[in-house]
Order: C-alpha cells, then structure tokens, then sequence
C-alpha cells in the first residue's frame, strides 16, 4: 500500500524508484515529498493534475523561514517537478529557488570537561527493559563516540551498512555520503574495540539487521532520533549549545591545530585529512583550516603568498 494520499501518488512512487536508481533520496527530501503529497491531497479541490497554484502554494516562502530553511523545503519538490516536466506529467513551472545565505553558524568548540561529562552521561543512560530502551543504551554512547573519533557525517553513521564495517581491520567503507563520495575511515583501535563489543551485543537484538546501528521501527535511525538523543544528553550535563554535527568540525580543528609546529608536513597531513573526511576538493577542508586563526598566521608566515596557491579561498557553502 502506497504511503502517498494525493492524485501524484503513482508518479510520486516512479520517481522514488527513478531516484533510487540514481543513488537515492534523502530523509529529508522523502519527508519533504511527503508533506507536499499531503499539502495536494487537502488543498486539489478534486484536480487530477498538478496545477502551479499547487506548486506555489506549498513553495512560496513562510513568515517563519529563513532563506536557507526555505530552500531545504522546496529543492526536493523543484527536483520533482523537473522530473515530472522532462517526462511531460505536468505543466506546471519549477519553483523558483530562494538565494543561499551564507551560514554564520560558529561550531562548538569541545571543551575536555564537557566531553568527559557528556560521554559520562551517554554511558549511565536508564533502560526499562524492553527493546527500544535497550538499543539506545547500547547505541548512543557508540554512535556518538564514532563521530568523535573519527569526524564521519551523521547521516554516514547513522546509514552505516553492516557489510561495511571491518571490525577485524578496522576500517570503515563509507558510501552513502554527501556527493556520493566512496572513502574509507580508518578506526582508532580503542574504537574498533568499542565497535567489536557494540556488534557481538546488538546482534543478540537484531541478529539479521543490514545497518551497523538499526533503528527500532526503521532499518535505521533517523535525523531527528539522533539529534533529539544528543541534545536529551547534552542539556543534562553542559550548559553551552552544541549538535550533533559540531563532532565533525571539532574533528577538523583539532587535528589542523595539532599540526603547529611541525613544518611543511601539513600538507600532506591536510591531504590525508580530506580523504579521511571525505571531502571532494582541498577547498573543502580548508574550511577546518580557516577555524583554526594561529595555524593560519603561523601558514603565512613560512610560505608568503605560496600559501594561497596551496590552498584556494575556503567557500564555505561547499565544505562539510
């Protein structure tokens, strides 16, 4: 049974499979659809086609959006459309998209006390017994020590197939990513060991599951599964804002600043570094670079002007 309502439902479903085939839609944009699907399905007034009342009905930007939010909303059903247009399903236009605006978001920087309170707090979570409560007791305190350790994207972690974690070796092969960059994360032996412990336990729960870490009603959790955990656990320990995703550019930033002092070696440590977070260009990662303001000065220092050729102006719309 389909889970779209409207009179798009069949060429919703063709699409989803259109798109699978073409490496897959995100949460997001599945959520996205849906919410579109259920906005024609109350708002058609019994049309059977797509009408561009519809499209900029559920398009045009909210009081309560930012230019950014917006964007994240309508892209999916842009991408739709587009493929309902190529294919002569409607007439109606794309949306029009708003413009980016540049992110001002300041990652936290970790402080040692309050990782050490919040990985405290991740390994005394309370369990009731029974098989959600469970997976969470036995999943975040992994999870969130992965991405500490090793700067993977959230959704990398959180869509980890089994089949793709050598525990033995201790490497990790990352394909669902942004870009859909193939890369490998090669695991710190404390965390391979963690890893090793975390799998011989779930598997007790979940002894057929296909993702490193199963969801309970899913094959595997959510966005929000995560980020409501982290910020449950986080609120109860520190008082400073942080998500998720700041494992990631702390991963970045501590190890471009552990770099100071050691000469003209950054480079190729820069280079290992964004393979390892599976960046498709050096620009990206200078993203990390640029946090990090006494490398940068020590960078310019030592190479003059031949910095810059090294390593372009950072666009930070492209990293992460």
């Amino acid at each position: 049974m389909t889970e779209y309502k409207s009179f798009l439902a069949p060429y919703i479903e063709k699409y989803m499979k259109y798109s699978e085939a073409s490496g897959g839609c995100s949460d997001h944009a599945k959520s996205s659809i849906r919410l579109f699907d259920k906005y024609c399905n109350e708002h058609s007034g019994g049309t059977v086609s797509l009408t561009q009342e519809l499209v900029d009905g559920w398009c045009s930007k909210r009081d309560t959006e930012s230019n950014n939010s917006c964007r994240a909303r309508v892209y999916p059903i842009y991408d739709l459309i587009k493929y309902l247009r190529a294919r002569k399903l409607t007439d109606a236009a794309c949306p029009e998209i708003p413009r980016h605006e540049r992110c001002t978001y300041i990652p936290h920087a970790f402080t040692g006390e309050e990782l050490k309170r919040f990985f405290y707090g991740c390994d005394h979570l309370s369990c009731d017994g029974r098989r959600p409560s469970r997976n969470r007791r036995m999943t975040l305190p992994v999870i969130f020590r992965l991405l500490y350790s090793t700067g993977m994207r959230t959704c990398e972690a959180r869509m980890l197939r089994h089949e793709h974690v050598d525990i033995e070796h201790g490497i990790i092969n990352i394909e669902n990513t942004k870009g859909h960059i193939q890369h490998y994360v090669v695991l710190h032996d404390s965390m391979a060991e963690v890893m090793e412990k975390y799998d011989a336990a779930i598997s007790c729960l979940y002894p057929q599951r296909e993702y490193f870490f199963p969801g309970v009603k899913k094959p595997y959790h959510d966005e929000g599964w995560l980020t409501g955990n982290f910020r449950q656990i986080w609120d109860s320990v520190n008082s400073s804002h942080a998500v998720p995703y700041d494992f990631r550019h702390y991963y970045g930033t501590f190890n471009v600043n552990s770099w100071v002092g050691q000469g003209f070696d950054f480079f190729d440590q820069f280079v290992y570094l964004s393979k390892s977070m599976g960046h498709s260009t050096l620009e990206s990662t200078k993203y990390y670079y640029s946090l990090v303001p006494v490398l940068s000065e020590i960078l310019k220092e030592q190479t003059g002007a031949g910095m810059e050729w090294i390593l372009t102006e950072v666009n930070h719309e492209k990293s992460r």
